[in-house]
């Protein structure tokens, strides 16, 4: 269900939506495809921030990651950015701080003007068989219920940060 993010450029940039003040922040777990809450956002609400910012944030195998490997910055056409940030895995992100970081490439980021936004995925048990036992479908929705929410994790202002939600089913 995802789309390649140059793809999805070259298209903002033929349909040419509204554009409304300010920044927003999608974060992804790959850079290369247009985050979900991104296309969800634009399908339901018809509009795009002036600046767009894809988030992308990985765990290495080291403990830390030296600051002067952390980030990386690549302005994209029609006002996209993708910023990517390497965490150890003792390590603690922090969002807005890496966002400030940003300054050194040419992205500013201005905190009472910037919205995050955040695909908020609900597992929940089928009855269906044929994948799992249904045991251990409960016991994964469970523990995805219980995990901690990615606002809290990531640092994230709790009131600049909209959740577009989904269900997978197990």
């Amino acid at each position: 269900t995802s789309m390649p993010l140059e793809k999805f450029i070259v298209e903002i940039g033929r349909r040419e939506p509204v554009r409304v003040a300010g920044s927003a922040v999608y974060m992804a777990g790959n850079s290369d495809s247009a985050p979900l809450a991104l296309l969800h956002n634009l399908k339901h609400n018809k509009v795009l921030h002036r600046r767009i910012v894809i988030l992308t944030i990985t765990f290495e195998e080291s403990p830390r990651v030296p600051d002067t490997e952390r980030l990386n910055v690549e302005k994209l056409d029609e006002g996209f950015w993708r910023v990517g940030a390497r965490y150890g895995f003792f390590e603690q992100p922090n969002v807005p701080k890496l966002l400030e970081r940003c300054a050194e490439h040419d992205l500013e980021y201005k905190p009472m003007e910037t919205t995050f936004f955040l695909s908020r995925e609900t597992v929940i048990a089928s009855r269906r068989t044929d994948t799992m036992m249904g045991w251990r479908k409960r016991l994964f929705s469970l523990m995805s219920r219980n995990a901690t929410s990615a606002t809290a994790y990531f640092g994230l202002p709790a009131n600049r940060v909209v959740e577009l939600g989904m269900q997978v089913e197990l």
